[in-house]
């Protein structure tokens, strides 16, 4: 699941061999979060020595709609023509960071095993535990060879809204992974209606991770969705547009959990006037 920086470091340094799988791992910078527009300018300055920078809202998501939501999951093809541009392979090891503790990077880990490669894992603490290292960083734009990965959807759960609303009403336990204040209604910054999923339970990605951007300890990722009323059930999560969730189903692989995202999440939930919108904690 997830790659400490000396551990990379060090991958790094070896291999390079015909076959993929014992070569030097594929890195993504997919440095972006909401309201950055600068994530590929901050790329070029400085990145981990051989990343290819990934466009979060160009390649790894479709294009916004109401009906759809503002990220929306990439077609088959898209996918693959993106990955390919990357540098992915049949057998390729991939390690994807940014510098928001992973909460943007994680939407790579996921569709990549979503759309069939599984040996990806997330760099621990991201750009932040890089440097912390001392370790050095590579300027200018990184051009891979083509890749040949074939994308194959279905390597990871997904729920529709019809499926999150069942979960969050008792069939399971359904996450809402936003800033606590966006679950309660009072703040809501990009989407139409404030609030939640009726029946969710609020639990922030970013209290998933430590004061150095690190995840928590497995025993303590379990404790903290034991208390959340997550067990061997079904569990489902959901952010505001299906970014951020993705880091919450990381974590909860950590903790030994497989959860299923909402991909539309929050963005097209609050725009479907049937649906129900709850506010207050």
């Amino acid at each position: 699941m997830l790659v400490d920086a000396t551990t990379l470091a060090a991958d790094l340094q070896v291999g390079g061999g015909a076959d993929p799988v014992e070569g030097r791992p594929v890195v993504l910078d997919v440095r972006w979060a909401l309201g950055m527009t600068d994530g590929h300018d901050r790329y070029r300055a400085g990145h981990v020595p051989g990343a290819v920078y990934v466009d979060l809202e160009t390649e790894l998501a479709a294009h916004a709609s109401p009906a759809a939501g503002r990220h929306p999951l990439p077609s088959t093809s898209a996918f693959q023509q993106a990955a390919r541009r990357w540098g992915v392979s049949a057998g390729s090891r991939v390690v994807v960071y940014d510098s928001v503790g992973g909460t943007s990077a994680a939407r790579a880990w996921w569709l990549l095993r979503y759309f069939g490669v599984r040996a990806v894992r997330i760099l621990d603490g991201g750009l932040a535990a890089w440097s912390a290292e001392g370790l050095v960083l590579e300027p200018g734009d990184v051009t891979p060879e083509p890749g040949d990965v074939v994308a194959q959807p279905g390597g990871m759960p997904v729920l529709d809204a019809d499926e999150a609303a069942a979960l969050a009403s008792g069939a399971g336990v359904l996450l809402d992974a936003r800033a606590a204040e966006r679950y309660r209604g009072e703040v809501e910054p990009v989407d139409p209606q404030a609030g939640h999923v009726p029946g969710a339970v609020s639990a922030p990605t970013t209290e998933n991770l430590g004061a150095d951007g690190r995840f928590l300890s497995t025993a303590d990722l379990r404790r903290r969705f034991g208390a959340l009323g997550v067990s061997t059930g079904s569990t489902g999560v959901y952010c505001g547009s299906g970014v951020t969730a993705s880091h919450e189903v990381a974590a909860l692989a950590v903790a030994g959990v497989d959860a299923a995202l909402y991909p539309g999440s929050w963005s097209q939930w609050s725009n479907d006037p049937a649906r129900e919108v709850a506010t207050g904690a």
